[in-house]
């Protein structure tokens, strides 16, 4: 059985057949998924996504693309909300310099809230981060010196340094269908380096299908093709890795109970 530990299902690309996509992953081995919050705003809807769907948990916070439209939302807030019972994780939150439509400053307001936020909780930031290496770097090293907190690197496309410092901090990584694309040699060659308790899966649906269904819209059944090349990566069977990164997904998750 494998999770899916970062979807969006409360993305209008699945307004037609939500139903179906939950039941094709379920046919193909994924027994839960998180669906990530990208605005705290519309958290009513994705929690109430969560509460329809037994094996769909959530998060609650602000996507850095989408900081600057949240920063009246305080990390007392976001507190509050994840007290519920689906609530498994605060974010995503981070820093995204790619696009260059958010200001720096205004991101790090908002990862910054997040991280008081998990480390208040307990629950685990998932973290964002692109074109962002060495701020990203600085802010994780700052901030566990302040009081430790349990984070995940999602998507990971970045640089081996900030794998690097992030499983020094105690973080995991998480890797999406980046991982089978055909130019990511740089992305396995990270991943090989990975402890296997450190290791998650993840499609970030709707977005970056795995190879097998490059330009495809993305669901969480596919998951399943990147633990294939993530067993690949470590030189082990698809049920190492799919037990491995189902027994991660808990320990970071812990709210969330195992279901299969």
């Amino acid at each position: 059985m494998l999770i899916d530990t970062h979807c969006h299902l409360d993305f209008a690309d699945f307004d037609e057949e939500r139903d179906l996509l939950i039941e094709r992953a379920h046919d193909a081995g994924v027994s839960q998924m998180i669906t990530i919050s990208t605005r705290v705003k519309k958290f009513d809807v994705i929690s109430g996504l969560a509460e329809r769907y037994p094996t769909v948990f959530c998060s609650v916070g602000t996507h850095p693309n989408n900081a600057d439209e949240e920063l009246d939302v305080t990390s007392n807030d976001l507190i509050r909300l994840s007290s519920h019972p689906k609530v498994v994780a605060i974010g995503e939150a981070g820093l995204d310099y790619f696009y260059d439509t958010v200001k720096p400053e205004d991101q790090k307001t908002g990862l910054l809230r997040h991280i008081e936020a998990a480390r208040e909780t307990g629950l685990p930031l998932v973290i964002h981060s692109r074109s962002a290496d060495a701020d990203m770097a600085d802010i994780l090293t700052e901030e566990t010196g302040k009081g430790a907190f349990p984070f995940l690197l999602h998507c990971f496309s970045s640089g081996a340094d900030l794998a690097r410092i992030g499983l020094e901090l105690g973080g995991y990584v998480s890797f999406s269908g980046i991982l089978t694309f055909p130019k990511s040699e740089e992305i396995r060659e990270i991943a090989s380096t990975v402890p296997m308790d450190r290791l998650l899966v993840e499609t970030d649906a709707p977005y970056l299908a795995p190879k097998r269904w490059r330009g495809k819209r993305n669901e969480p059944s596919y998951v399943v093709n990147t633990a294939e090349v993530l067993a690949s990566c470590k030189g082990v069977s698809l049920d190492e890795i799919a037990a491995a990164t189902t027994d991660n997904a808990l320990r970071l998750f812990s709210k969330m109970p195992r279901l299969n």
